[in-house]
């Protein structure tokens, strides 16, 4: 198993709202989420595997295309 996970960085700013398309609103309530949030697809980041120690929650699977969408923009991937 990998030491490290690839993850999409979420934020509760509103001003990441208005990046564009890599920028997935989240809505509060979804996926355990306590704020209306964003998920950055254009800051792609690593964490090492110990640094997460719950599960924080699940997007539906509507949002999870959105945010594979966005991810596809940010990495100019077709």
């Amino acid at each position: 198993m990998w030491r490290s996970v690839i993850v999409v960085p979420v934020s509760t700013a509103d001003s990441q709202a208005r990046r564009g398309p890599t920028a997935v609103p989240l809505p509060a309530g979804t996926g355990g989420l306590k704020k209306d949030s964003v998920a950055l697809c254009h800051q792609v980041t690593t964490l090492d595997r110990s640094k997460l120690t719950s599960l924080a929650g699940v997007l539906p699977p509507e949002l999870l295309a959105k945010v594979g969408d966005g991810l596809r923009i940010a990495q100019d991937l077709s």
